[in-house]
């Protein structure tokens, strides 16, 4: 039987395209990757309004720098995360070291629950400075889509938080599974004889085992 680590066989193997696109984990990260890009590029291209009175552009929720600021930082981060984690998905299976999938199992499932809460303070701050806002011809719509795709990150990714955990649950077991312990393995028989007892050192030797004879002079 082919060992295993972490859902992938520890040989490796090709890639396999129709499976890899079809997988929920994939799904879901082409989606977290399409709100990502949603949510910062609009706030780039339509987040700051000029103003007749302020020659400065102002933030469109509630002219809060930060409130943009921190909504172009996650969406661009998660973005760029979302590429790399990708990547990593087509090469994990090809990674023969089990130590090495522990560590990306491990990295994707901490970034996936960082940015699950991250994505929720998103949302959070970004709906209470639009509750806010007075200022006048502002963008409705890019603003509302900025809310909806934030909001939408959240459980994409906890789901993938979900996904990641399962993964590295899987993979401690399957590791355990195909660890043998040396002193229970029966290629190394144990002796049948009472505890505490030792075999002499000297062969029994059947031509001496009568009478004593005295040896001769």
């Amino acid at each position: 039987m082919q060992s295993s680590a972490y859902g992938a066989p520890l040989a490796g193997g090709a890639f396999d395209l129709d499976s890899f696109v079809k997988n929920p984990q994939t799904i879901l990260r082409l989606l977290s990757w399409l709100f990502a890009i949603v949510v910062f590029a609009t706030i780039t291209s339509e987040g700051y309004i000029n103003s007749s009175v302020d020659p400065e552009p102002k933030c469109m929720f509630n002219e809060r720098e930060s409130a943009c600021g921190y909504g172009m930082w996650v969406g661009v981060l998660a973005f760029l995360a979302c590429m790399v984690l990708l990547v990593l998905d087509v090469y994990f299976p090809q990674i023969s070291n089990a130590q090495k999938r522990k560590y990306i199992i491990i990295g994707d499932l901490a970034f996936s629950v960082t940015w699950t809460f991250l994505w929720f303070i998103c949302f959070c701050v970004l709906a209470n400075q639009w509750s806010w806002t007075t200022m006048a011809a502002v963008p409705g719509d890019a603003a509302r889509a900025v809310l909806a795709f934030s909001f939408f990150s959240v459980p994409s990714w906890g789901l993938l938080s979900y996904f990641a955990y399962e993964r590295y649950r899987q993979g401690v077991s399957e590791v355990a599974e195909q660890y043998t312990d040396p002193s229970v393995d029966p290629a190394y028989p144990t002796s049948s004889a009472p505890a505490g007892y030792q075999q002499s050192p000297f062969p029994p030797n059947p031509e001496n085992s009568g009478d004593y004879q005295p040896p001769p002079y």
